[in-house]
């Protein structure tokens, strides 16, 4: 989507295959991140819930976790979309959105993921998603205000979606 200047020009899929406009997330701050059910940083699942409920309890939904599943690094989310699905709120009471299972590198990247990537590059320009858990925030006016590496715990990230939330 190379007419795409920001984050609400997208569409992705839900587990479902249905379009998800990420236009309705307009004026919301949003953390996304791909994740992943089999990996050494899956414990994360909990610390985005607890930030999830946290930021949302004292913003209301002016602030959204999208997750996306991947299966690219060391094969560590095989499952279906519904198993993954199912994995989450079993195991770690995930109430954020997930949406479908996606590609963040190479050719059959998600045009959103190609987009985050390109807007916020890692260290020393690297474009690419290096492993699972990376983590990309959103601000209201849709543009990328900041990309963390995997080691980031999401507890960490909420003192600066808060300030996020604050700006105009």
């Amino acid at each position: 989507m190379a007419s795409a200047t920001t984050f609400y020009d997208f569409k992705p899929l839900d587990k479902k295959g249905s379009e998800v406009p990420l236009a309705d997330y307009k004026g919301k701050v949003v953390l996304v991140v791909n994740t992943a059910s089999k990996c050494g940083f899956t414990p994360q699942f909990a610390g985005l819930e607890t930030l999830y409920k946290s930021v949302r309890e004292k913003h209301g939904d002016d602030f959204v976790i999208l997750g996306f599943p991947c299966n690219q690094f060391g094969g560590q989310d095989p499952g279906t979309d519904d198993e993954i699905q199912n994995f989450c709120q079993v195991n770690y009471g995930v109430s954020f959105p997930m949406l479908k299972k996606v590609d963040v590198n190479g050719a059959g990247a998600d045009p959103v993921w190609e987009w985050l990537k390109k807007e916020k590059p890692g260290i020393m320009g690297i474009k690419s998603v290096k492993w699972n858990f990376e983590k990309f925030l959103i601000g209201k006016d849709g543009s990328v205000k900041g990309r963390w590496a995997s080691t980031t715990k999401p507890e960490s990230l909420e003192a600066t979606i808060v300030e996020e939330l604050g700006k105009a």
